[in-house]
């Protein structure tokens, strides 16, 4: 990091966690707290709750979602980012008006579930997968899923882009991830100017940021803190950006590098 003491004019560069949970969701900490968990581990506070109906704690509707940023906004924390985690199978993301999602300094959308071919909802914490789905037919559905979402879907980050349902935590990424699913899973946010997020909770493995950084797809970090202790923690993801070269000032910050207009993707809200 370089600093005007070291004779270099350009601030130090400090990194954004921009996907943490507070008490408007399920997280231990409120917004207060949150704050000043990142900033006393020396990181830009970002705030990203859950807006979605299918978590039991979470920002639910169209009005508590106005009432969560008009709390956020209250908190008269200039350099805090507002944002939100949007299910992608949950339809509340479709319900907010463009100028409601546009409030929102960022937005992230997680695959929390996908539908494969005949409809069927495969759920990442669901214990069992259906029927006789096999891991590799699992992944090919996930991967043509994650493809949907980002033509669609109006948000800047993709959150732990390497979740999976619990049957298939136990495989080594890189064998499920192969490089042909990884291709076109950059392709997919590259197209779309969605950021690969490199999460300290469900940690990606680096070949994949390898590619996606390859690709000139944005880098962003998310502690996806929900306790005290992993709020701003970004320790892990910070030496894997490190690692494979990224450099640091690059990292999506949304007060830098701004969001996606919500307009611009008004017709793809409606199926």
């Amino acid at each position: 990091m370089s600093s005007a003491a070291d004779g270099d004019p350009r601030p130090a560069f400090i990194p954004r966690d921009c996907h943490a949970h507070t008490t408007f969701s399920d997280g231990a900490l409120t917004p207060r707290a949150a704050v000043a968990a990142a900033r006393a581990r020396g990181v830009r506070p970002g705030i990203a709750d859950h807006i979605s109906r299918d978590i039991s704690r979470s920002v639910s509707g169209p009005e508590a979602v106005a009432l969560y940023l008009d709390a956020l906004e209250a908190l008269h924390e200039p350099d805090l980012a507002r944002g939100g985690e949007f299910c992608w199978h949950d339809d509340l993301w479709r319900e907010l008006a463009p100028s409601a999602l546009d409030r929102f300094t960022h937005r992230v959308g997680s695959l929390h579930a996908i539908f494969l071919a005949d409809g069927t909802r495969v759920h990442m914490f669901q214990r069992d997968l259906p029927g006789d789905l096999e891991a590799q037919d699992y992944m090919d559905a996930h991967v043509a899923e994650l493809e949907r979402f980002a033509a669609t879907m109006p948000v800047d980050i993709l959150a732990h882009p390497t979740l999976l349902p619990i049957p298939l935590r136990g495989y080594p990424l890189e064998e499920l991830w192969t490089e042909a699913r990884e291709e076109r899973a950059v392709d997919a946010l590259a197209r779309a100017g969605i950021c690969f997020e490199v999460s300290a909770r469900y940690r990606p493995h680096e070949r994949f940021v390898r590619r996606a950084h390859a690709h000139g797809v944005r880098i962003s970090l998310g502690s996806d803190g929900h306790l005290p202790e992993q709020v701003g923690n970004l320790a892990w993801p910070l030496a894997l950006v490190g690692a494979v070269g990224v450099p640091l000032d690059s990292l999506y910050d949304p007060l830098v590098h701004g969001s996606r207009p919500a307009s611009d993707h008004a017709a793809a809200r409606t199926r």
